[in-house]
């Protein structure tokens, strides 16, 4: 299950960065919305996958509640689902 917790991590965080990819695009030099809708559906189907993992990952692994929160918070903000999971590694929750 930790496998698949980072697994997920990664894939969220890799469609939020092209997800800001598309908006730069879209508001920047080339003014084409294809990444945007392409990333924006791509990355609404990794956030609700990483947030079924993880709570799913939460009750296998049996997280303290505070991980479990913050590992729900971690899904907001852009790319802070890698350092999550970087940090929950390092103090063993994935075993």
């Amino acid at each position: 299950m930790g496998r698949v917790f980072a697994w997920t991590a990664f894939f969220e965080a890799l469609t939020w960065a092209g997800l800001l990819l598309g908006m730069w695009l879209k508001y920047g030099p080339q003014a084409t919305e294809s990444v945007v809708w392409w990333f924006g559906r791509l990355h609404g189907v990794a956030f609700m996958a990483y947030l079924a993992v993880t709570v799913i990952a939460a009750l296998r692994l049996r997280w303290p509640w505070w991980a479990t929160l913050l590992a729900i918070v971690a899904a907001v903000p852009p790319l802070a689902t890698l350092p999550l999971e970087w940090w929950f590694r390092r103090r063993g929750l994935l075993r």
